[in-house]
């Protein structure tokens, strides 16, 4: 018997805390005004696409004393952009970043509760931890959770907040068909928790939100994270965009949800991906090389080199050698509020690849850091492009792909206009929303 045709899914991602973005591009626009929202959101309902993302950070980011040169100074707070979006578009779903280690159960169930009915059912939670400090600060508890425990909060935190988005749910509630109005019931909302994070009891100020309850995404890669999305999330996103890697990946993941009573389709895999359209395979490949030495100026080389070295480096020419010292092993020093620093986990290993591969490839500093960390998943025509998201999907490396353009806000355009046409063409993507609420557009089930 042969394999069914899985049919894709997409979704749109708004950068901007990173080196993908193209600041420097003349047609880059606002990461603040609301327009700049409005125009990739719209472009990815107009697409079909599955929802809008938004991630967030809770403090800028620091380098050297400095705030971080890549960073958005300033973007508004998610919740504000994402229900603001929701009056501006119909069936795209909303979905946003917020941190599990520095926020409370209820105030965060509430605004995400308020979304899916203000969205009508396109609500959907990034849930995301934190072991940061430096990120800690800024809030009233301070200080943060080490490693080995911040899963365990993010899953109590899941589980109290769930708890709270069903404590509406029963025969029990009734609404007056002719006012809307809730009636009054003893049971309504009434919740009680209590473990070793949260000691909480009352009534819940919300009433079940029309997809149920906020699809819920996970991003962590690792095996903390791929359990806790096993047991409890709706999807996972993933930085695995190979045939090889993404296969594992898929493996692993809907691997693990047997034990917790779940089906293979539960579980929706969504590796982040980068894209550069051209006329021709040729013609991408080209712009391809610029738009690297656009995102990874020679300043930039310099930033992310410190990060690994957690060293000083403002001295070495961009153009010149790596570093002839090993980097600095112990606490980060150089870089506050990254995440990212904490990936390389043997630094002094890492280092010595890079001085392997300039030395093999006569590289300098930015030529190696472009290399090592090449982010363009898909280059090609519009045909190679769907092709190989297409083969990818059919091959289980993926359910489908984040898609986070280097042009804000413009950039999902072309992809628009020539990937998903051919993608419909071929029956493997939706040409019009067939459901309302983001649960319908992923195919799960309600909870």
């Amino acid at each position: 018997m042969s394999k069914p045709v899985k049919q894709i899914h997409l979704a749109a991602h708004f950068p901007g805390v990173n080196n993908t973005t193209v600041w420097s591009d003349p047609q880059a626009g606002s990461h603040i005004e609301f327009e700049s929202f409005v125009r990739l959101a719209q472009t990815a309902e107009r697409a079909k696409f599955d929802f809008f993302f938004l991630a967030e950070g809770l403090r800028l980011r620091e380098q050297g004393g400095e705030i971080y040169d890549l960073d958005v100074v300033g973007r508004p707070d998610t919740f504000t952009v994402l229900a603001a979006l929701a009056a501006v578009t119909e069936r795209l779903g909303l979905a946003g970043t917020i941190n599990s280690t520095f926020n409370e159960p209820y105030e965060v169930a509430r605004q995400f509760a308020s979304l899916d009915h203000l969205s009508a059912g396109r609500a959907a939670w990034n849930v995301v931890t934190s072991w940061d400090a430096f990120t800690g600060e800024n809030f009233r508890r301070g200080g943060f959770l080490p490693q080995d425990e911040r899963y365990t909060r993010a899953q109590t935190f899941l589980d109290t907040a769930l708890e709270l988005f069903d404590s509406w749910r029963g025969d029990e509630i009734a609404a007056d068909a002719s006012t809307g109005q809730y009636l009054r019931d003893a049971a309504a909302g009434s919740f009680q928790h209590e473990d070793d994070h949260f000691d909480i009891a009352g009534r819940f100020s919300v009433p079940r939100s029309p997809q149920g309850r906020p699809v819920v995404l996970q991003a962590g890669d690792s095996d903390g994270g791929r359990e806790f999305a096993a047991a409890s999330a709706d999807a996972i996103f993933s930085r695995h965009g190979t045939l090889e890697a993404g296969q594992a990946f898929y493996a692993d993941v809907k691997g693990r949800l047997a034990k917790y009573g779940r089906r293979h389709d539960q579980l929706v895999v969504l590796p982040a991906a980068t894209f550069v359209l051209g006329d021709t395979d040729a013609d991408a490949q080209e712009r391809a090389v610029v738009v690297r030495r656009q995102q990874v100026s020679g300043q930039t080389a310099i930033k992310l080199l410190e990060q690994l070295w957690n060293a000083d480096l403002s001295g070495y020419d961009p153009d010149g050698p790596l570093p002839d010292f090993d980097p600095v092993v112990g606490e980060n020093t150089i870089a506050k509020g990254r995440a990212s620093v904490r990936m390389h986990r043997d630094p002094v290993a890492t280092a010595r690849e890079y001085r392997a591969l300039a030395e093999a490839k006569n590289l300098s500093i930015r030529d190696v850091i472009i290399q090592v960390g090449g982010r363009q998943t898909f280059i090609g025509s519009a045909a190679t492009i769907a092709t190989r998201i297409n083969e990818l999907v059919q091959a289980d490396a993926s359910d489908g792909f984040i898609l986070v353009p280097h042009v804000t806000p413009g950039g999902l355009d072309g992809f628009a206009d020539s990937v998903v046409p051919l993608l419909q063409e071929w029956g493997v993507f939706r040409e019009e929303y067939t459901g309302t609420t983001l649960r319908e557009h992923l195919g799960l089930d309600a909870p």
